[in-house]
């Protein structure tokens, strides 16, 4: 049996049938707020449930009671704002009501606005980040936010397009699949990175403890240097196939943005499984980390704030290549200092690859090959 939604209830604002079409031929006449790919992939995420119990853009009362504690104004754990920042100009122009939201000149969903209210974007830097250094993309990325933000509920009259469909699912999409496969415990593990051997390691050492594993990369926006999105998933279409029985593993994808907030962001990352039926999740090392800005086990440590959290963390360190053991180890298990250590983190293993250079020591020849065969680079620009 797949975990409860987070807030007791699974969203659902993709509109069907007669409310669809009712929706189509009512946007015409509605004001409209055009969104980048980042704001709209957000309407997606809330229609579709994967932002559960949240049905909509955040009214001020739960954007400052996220940043002041943590949780929702009615006290349910929420770690990051989900917001929609329009200009003054927008602001004015729409004004209050249903609004018609547009992607590329075309509208998919309707906005009902309930609230427009302002902000400031340091003080939302430093709960989220912990930090106002706007070298971290996360500030940076906040800094850049325009002034008003705009609270209310989304309906999606049509899913965006997508070069990933057939592995976009949506929580009620997996929530069928793991009952399908029988699966009553299932450890979700989320990832911005090609896997490596480590990664292999981490996550068949959870499968162990669970009926299945469902792997989640996030494609969407992220960092310069970050790996691109089609290499990311034929690695892992690579690695599911010849390294996992068919049975216990799902690959899905979660289109979104990565906000690099450390410990934060591992409670968000764990709420998002814990929607698409996941009642475990892993919890590495530096997870949702960006250079020094956390503590290496900063993500692990913020769960003891959340006992009502309503998925299980499973807490693991980094795994390793240990010479004098011979094999795979981690901290936990390996008495042996750097000296003797080969170690398998993304900023190595990008590292490698670029340089083109002890890469394969790392990573197996089928994931490999599908790197070399993804078009275009393997980093973002």
């Amino acid at each position: 049996m797949s975990a409860a939604p987070h807030g007791g209830t699974l969203v659902d604002r993709c509109l069907q049938g007669q409310e669809r079409d009712e929706a189509r031929q009512r946007v015409g006449s509605l004001p409209g707020i055009d969104l980048d790919e980042r704001q709209a992939r957000e309407v997606e995420n809330l229609a579709m449930g994967v932002y559960s119990p949240l049905a909509g853009f955040m009214r001020q009362a739960d954007y400052e009671a996220v940043l002041a504690t943590g949780r929702l104004a009615g006290r349910t754990p929420w770690t990051i704002p989900i917001i929609l920042d329009v200009s003054e100009e927008t602001a004015r122009a729409v004004g209050r009501g249903a609004a018609a939201l547009r992607f590329e000149g075309r509208p998919f969903a309707i906005l009902g606005i309930e609230e427009a209210y302002s902000f400031d974007r340091r003080a939302l830097a430093a709960r989220v980040f912990g930090t106002e250094d706007p070298a971290h993309p996360g500030v940076a990325f906040t800094s850049a936010l325009r002034p008003v933000l705009l609270g209310g509920d989304v309906d999606l009259i049509e899913p965006l397009p997508t070069p990933f469909a057939r592995h976009r699912l949506s929580p009620r999409d997996t929530r069928a699949l793991f009952e399908e496969r029988g699966w009553r415990t299932v450890v979700g593990f989320q990832t911005r990175n090609i896997p490596h051997i480590g990664h292999e390691a981490l996550q068949k050492a959870a499968l162990n403890l669970v009926d299945g594993l469902f792997i989640n990369p996030l494609v969407g926006g992220k960092k310069s240097g970050d790996f691109e999105d089609p290499v990311i998933v034929a690695a892992y279409e690579a690695l599911l196939a010849h390294y996992y029985p068919a049975d216990r593993a799902a690959l899905g994808v979660l289109q979104g943005q990565m906000r690099y907030a450390g410990p934060r962001e591992a409670i968000f990352h764990a709420i998002q499984r814990k929607n698409f039926g996941c009642t475990h999740f892993i919890v590495g090392r530096d997870h949702a980390g960006v250079g020094s800005y956390y503590p290496p086990y900063a993500a692990q440590e913020i769960f003891q704030d959340y006992p009502d959290l309503g998925i299980t963390p499973l807490f693991f360190p980094a795994f390793f290549q240990c010479r004098r053991c011979g094999g795979l180890a981690n901290e936990k298990i390996c008495p042996h200092g750097g000296a003797d250590r080969v170690d398998f983190s993304g900023t190595r293993l990008r590292d490698a690859l670029s340089k083109g250079e002890g890469a394969d020591a790392m990573i197996r020849p089928e994931v490999m090959e599908a790197i070399r065969g993804a078009a275009g680079g393997p980093f973002r620009a």
